[in-house]
Order: structure tokens, then sequence, then C-alpha cells
């Protein structure tokens, strides 16, 4: 399982090569533009010149969409505003050289059946556009965290089945919408190699999300433990503390990732001490069925040699114990 860990957020255009260098040097190695409240990188050369520095630094880069995108509006003109919100995420992303352009997608209304017919129509919509303009970048829609929102784990999975889009699992979101996390359910919805991931602490009610809060180191070992293995991850945090609860994370994920490494070298060091006795074995019992080989004297001899050195060896590198 590989993991790189990041904030919501680079801040100013001026500033944002310096804040890319400060992620670096303190090990992070992603990191979300919040365009929640306007795409700010409007000068593809501003972009550009952003996107180098990411990719000399390798931090993986991503967008998240304006707030005020809703592709199930009964108006036809505020769905098309809302396609040109992410298009205009998507273009700028591709100059950036963003992996994705994460947005929530819409609000039930009358019928959610219908809805999510609605939410359909509009990413497939925006995939043929991507497709056309030969864009690499990745529209994600998010799972979201009020219960009268468009975006269940189900319904998310459902629309990357249907149109090819990509996902963003907001795990914190999955909590306040549903009270808990089942994570096996959250893998088989998702069997995709790669998960662009949300996660921070939240406050929420019955209905759902209600804010942000800062991340407990609990609730990061919960999230870490229960992470398939076999996953390529980025986790995006969007706490009030998100640079700190990144390096958090960061550093409980590689905690674990080195216990895990010594696990395996003990494993593996018991396996060659398995090893060795079953070749210790073997060659004793090839001396004892072929005694024509050698004179008696030879036999023991070289048996004597033989089980001094095995003893030796297994003692010295592995331990009585073992």
């Amino acid at each position: 399982m590989a993991i790189k860990f990041g904030p919501a957020g680079l801040g100013g255009i001026k500033e944002a090569e310096k804040v890319l260098e400060a992620y670096y040097k303190i090990g992070l190695k992603a990191c979300e533009i919040a365009f929640t409240y306007g795409i700010y990188i409007k000068n593809k050369e501003d972009a550009l010149r952003i996107g180098k520095k990411s990719k000399e630094l390798d931090i993986a880069l991503s967008i998240h969409a304006p707030y005020y995108v809703n592709l199930n509006s009964k108006e036809r003109d505020k769905i098309e505003a809302s396609k040109k919100r992410i298009l205009d995420c998507c273009e700028i992303g591709e100059a950036l050289g963003a992996n994705t352009v994460v947005f929530h997608p819409g609000f039930y209304g009358d019928d959610k059946e219908k809805c999510y017919e609605q939410i359909k129509k509009g990413i497939i919509e925006l995939m043929e556009v991507l497709k056309k303009k030969a864009w690499k970048i990745k529209i994600a829609p998010e799972t979201m965290g009020k219960v009268n929102v468009f975006g269940s784990a189900e319904e998310i999975s459902r629309l990357v089945h249907d149109t090819g889009c990509s996902f963003c699992i907001d795990f914190a979101h999955i909590l306040a919408r549903e009270k808990k996390v089942d994570y096996q359910k959250v893998i088989k919805l998702f069997p995709e190699k790669r998960w662009h991931v949300h996660f921070s602490g939240i406050i929420y009610g019955e209905k759902g999300e209600k804010h942000h809060r800062k991340t407990e180191k609990e609730e990061w070992r919960v999230l870490l433990k229960n992470l398939p293995r076999d996953r390529e991850i980025v986790i995006i945090n969007e706490s009030p503390d998100m640079v700190e609860d990144s390096v958090e994370g960061m550093k409980m994920y590689e905690s674990i990732w080195k216990l895990n490494k010594i696990k395996r070298i003990v494993i593996s060091m018991k396996t060659k001490a398995k090893i060795i006795l079953v070749v210790t074995i073997t060659v004793l019992l090839l001396l004892a069925w072929a005694p024509w080989m050698m004179e008696a004297r030879e036999l023991s001899k070289v048996l004597n040699i033989y089980n001094f050195y095995n003893i030796y060896a297994w003692n010295n590198k592995y331990g009585k114990d073992v």
C-alpha cells in the first residue's frame, strides 16, 4: 500500500511554489488546490509554473471544484453553469498537471432515482468533453456528508460503474451520513486500484455533517488500519489544522509501515530457519541412504562438521529461541 498525504490548501498564486517546497520539506506528497469559492488560478502561465514545481518535488496535485455545483438543478442554465465550473477546473488542472478534480454532484430534489439519472447524464456529457479535448485529468464526484444531499457511497460507486468517472471517498462524510464506516463495504464498492480520499475529524448530527474538526490520533489509527493494502491512495486532510494533521497521519503511517517491515523480516527469518532444518534433514537422509559413497568414518566426520556448522549458523543468525 502506497499512501501520499497532503492538505486541502495551497494558498495564493505568488507564494504557491514556496508553499509546495515547505510541504516537501516536512514530507507531504500531495496537495489539493481549493477552488471551492472560485477558480483563483486563471493564468495558464501561473498554472504551468506551479505544476512544474509540483512535478519537480513529486507532489501530487488535485483540485476541489467550486461548491456551487448542482447537476440536478431544475434550471437548465444552472446545470450548464455547473458543468462549466467543473470544466474550467479541468482546463487549469491540465496545465497544473493535476490528477483529479473533486466536486459535489448535486441535491436530490423530489425523486432520488431521477436525480441519479440526471447527474449521470451530466457526468457523461463532461466525460465526452474531456475525451474530445484529450485531457488526462479525471473528474471525481465525492461521497457527501449530509443525508439530504446526493452522494452516498453506493451512489458514487454506481456513477463510477455507469460513466467511467473517477471518485473521491470522504470517510468523514461517510461517518457523518451513516453514523459509522463499514470499511469492507467501501472496499467492495470501490475495487479500483487508485483511490482519492478525503479525511478529517468531523462534527455531525442526525442530518449528517455539520463541520470539520481536528483529526484525532485514534481516528488516523482506525483509518490506516482498515485501508486496503493493494491500493495507491492519496489522502487529503480537510481539518482546520490540515497541514499538522497531514503530517501526523503520515508519521503514523510510516511507523505502521516500519513495524510491518520488521514483522516481515522476522517471519522471513523463521522461514529461513525452517529451510535450514529441511536441508539438514535432507542431507542426513541422503547420507544414510548412500553409505557406499564413503567409508563410515569419513561419513561421520562430514556429518559432525555439517551439524556443527548448522547449529552455529542457526544460533548466530536467528538466536537459540527461533
